[in-house]
């Protein structure tokens, strides 16, 4: 399958990418702390830079973003756009392969929030951890660590160092956080730092 370039409109500010799930899961807190990140990504007046689906804290997020006036782009592989029921009322592309949505994803925003999410959402983030253990990045990845979602990857990260896997320099790899209002101070702060680039053209 072919598709043409992706093609995303100039943004001169900052952008976050939310990684998170496609499902609602479990607990209520979930879509409820997806859709307050994005209103406050929004307010902050920040571009939220998402997995493009209008589905579970995917579709939330985006929604609560939109709905609060903020920029919003969506990227999504074609073959998904039934599955996770492609969300255009915000700037959508898509693409042929994840792939291609995760480095485009990647090189449209300048900080990382990980959310609750499944096993899609892990391996963005391990993908993430990863290129950042290879030096191909430096930019802040903050862990949405509601009611402790993420503590067990933690561990196996943990678990890792201990076993002379991974340096110990590697817990230094990423920020974990407990609500929402933490993620965005975070953001904020991580903004501060000089490797961030701003215009996405």
């Amino acid at each position: 399958m072919s598709l043409p370039p992706a093609t995303i409109a100039p943004f001169d500010g900052r952008s976050v990418c939310l990684f998170c799930g496609s499902s609602d899961g479990a607990d209520p807190q979930y879509v409820q702390a997806a859709s307050a990140f994005g209103k406050a990504t929004a307010q902050a007046g920040w571009r939220l830079v998402y997995g493009g689906g209008g589905v579970g804290l995917m579709g939330a997020s985006a929604r609560a973003a939109h709905e609060a006036g903020g920029r919003v782009v969506g990227i999504m592989p074609a073959f998904l756009r039934s599955r996770e029921r492609l969300f255009d009322d915000v700037e959508t592309v898509v693409v042929t392969s994840m792939h291609e949505r995760k480095q485009l994803m990647y090189d449209q925003s300048d900080v990382f929030v990980v959310a609750p999410g499944g096993i899609g959402t892990l391996e963005e983030a391990i993908e993430l951890l990863s290129w950042k253990r290879l030096d191909l990045h430096a930019k802040p990845v903050i862990f949405l660590n509601l009611n402790g979602f993420w503590e067990n990857y933690f561990a196996l990260i943990r678990h890792s160092v201990q076993e002379g896997m991974t340096p110990a320099s590697f817990l230094d790899a990423y920020i974990s956080v407990d609500t929402v209002e933490e993620a965005v101070i975070a953001m904020k702060k991580a903004d501060e730092t000089p490797h961030l680039k701003h215009d996405h053209r």
